[in-house]
């Protein structure tokens, strides 16, 4: 996006808003955007129910999903009521224009980030986790029912226009150190202190940036951990710049037409800039208390529980090293090892490469993708043990007192039966990810085109197709 002659200098998000708002300078205490997505994957029913009740006919947005992430049910009618879409409710939400995922796709975070996350675009929703679609340069808003209920019926939200807090990436990570390590060092550096001063000097939320020379490096998953690291730290969002990372990513998923380049320009005002040099970080982890750690502090205790996957924490090119890693090994009889695919897609590519072979034979579960995983409601450690995850369990939930880990310390538990430095595995494994990757919607289903062309009286006879 470039700015145009005799505008001001722009940070990523000033872009982003500008270009959809009515008041282009963002003067206003509040100002009125556009929306490009909505996203519901918390509540859809309640959002859904509401907005058709209001009125909606269609909705003006360029892409609308709802999730339905309830995989795992105990029979009970009313859980089964109060969770699933119905029929009538899914058919006037095709009928409007959403997309509805089915229980099995993933973790909707991850799905986003593969089918739909388009750069320089804006999208708000009803799930925190979904901040992490920065990594693909799409600035990505939690928001109330109200905002989600006007951007479905207008298209459009209010809201206060952000600062921003700028994170330049240098050097390069060494091996058996990810993304992961990267966020928790982050943490460690008290970041959240100073977007909360940001926030208080100025009465605006602040979103975080992740630009400078490294931030090529790191492929668009590992940019959505980081950015999935936002709420954490007290921001509105967090975005990477959109560069040829991001374009040969959407090329993979078979989305080309989705690019768009996003840079901040030269003397874009900012409240503050952090440097972070990669290659100075070793093996974190974030233990029960939620205070960052270096692995050898903790190095000799046992695990009793480690769960791989779940939504954007162990990215593909992770859950390939990791079943690398721990190939020809077993699971400790002390030890459940739970493998959560973030994705249908992560899923298809582990079976095809024979690495989720590699994984069961060590003795791992599968599991399916439902959100009480990454909750903690479903596979809760049983009390006085210790579970290492790769994802972050939210504040108050069953897993909050779980520690968080990258995926290549997760494997050295899973080898060993106790937590240590993943560097003791001494040599590197190589991974390739597989550049064409399986983009089938099987679980996505979407109005058929056909329908949408049907007169309002054959509207009984609409159905769905998939894919």
């Amino acid at each position: 996006m470039r700015a145009k002659a005799g505008d001001p200098p722009r940070t990523m998000p000033q872009k982003i808003l500008a270009g959809r708002a009515d008041d282009p300078r963002l003067e206003a205490e509040l100002v009125r955007v556009r929306v490009d997505q909505v996203i519901l994957a918390r509540d859809p029913n309640d959002v859904l129910s509401e907005a058709v009740a209001q009125g909606l006919q269609k909705t003006s947005v360029e892409t609308a999903v709802a999730y339905d992430t309830r995989c795992v049910t105990a029979g009970n009618p009313a859980e089964l009521q109060a969770t699933r879409t119905t029929e009538p409710l899914a058919g006037a939400a095709l009928g409007c224009g959403l997309a509805l995922a089915r229980p099995g796709m993933g973790f909707p975070a991850a799905v986003h980030l593969e089918r739909f996350a388009a750069p320089a675009r804006l999208a708000i929703t009803d799930d925190p986790r979904l901040v992490s679609l920065g990594g693909a340069s799409m600035l990505t808003l939690f928001g109330s029912r109200e905002q989600l209920g006007s951007a479905l019926r207008e298209g459009v939200i209010r809201l206060r226009p952000p600062r921003s807090v700028q994170v330049l990436l240098a050097g390069k990570l060494r091996p058996f150190v990810g993304a992961r390590d990267a966020a928790l060092e982050l943490l460690r550096r008290g970041i959240r202190d100073v977007i909360g001063r940001v926030e208080a000097d100025h009465g605006a939320p602040v979103v975080v940036e992740f630009g400078g020379p490294s931030a090529r490096l790191l492929s668009v998953p590992e940019r959505a951990l980081l950015c999935s690291l936002a709420p954490r730290l007290g921001a509105l969002a967090a975005l990477f710049v959109s560069d040829e990372k991001t374009e040969a990513y959407l090329r993979d998923q078979r989305r080309s037409k989705a690019h768009r380049a996003l840079l901040p320009d030269a003397g874009a005002p900012c409240d503050h800039v952090v440097t972070l040099d990669l290659s100075t970080i070793d093996p974190l982890l974030l233990d029960a208390a939620g205070e960052v750690r270096a692995v050898r502090e903790m190095e000799g205790e046992p695990v009793h529980q480690a769960v791989l996957g779940g939504d954007l924490g162990a990215p593909l090119r992770d859950m390939l090293a990791v079943a690398s890693l721990l190939k020809s090994k077993r699971v400790p009889a002390e030890l459940d090892l739970l493998v959560a695919c973030a994705s249908r897609q992560v899923l298809e590519v582990m079976a095809q490469s024979e690495a989720l072979a590699d994984l069961l034979a060590t003795g791992a579960r599968l599991v399916e993708p439902d959100h009480r995983v990454l909750s903690g409601a479903l596979y809760t450690p049983t009390p006085g043990s210790r579970s290492l995850r790769t994802y972050d369990a939210e504040p108050g939930s069953p897993g909050a007192g779980a520690i968080v880990a990258s995926a290549e310390t997760l494997a050295y538990a899973v080898a060993t039966g106790q937590i240590g430095d993943p560097r003791s595995f001494k040599r590197p494994v190589r991974v390739t990810v597989p550049r064409s990757l399986p983009t089938e919607e099987v679980l996505i289903v979407r109005r058929s085109r056909h329908e949408s062309k049907k007169p309002e009286g054959d509207a009984a006879a609409d159905g769905a197709e998939q894919g």
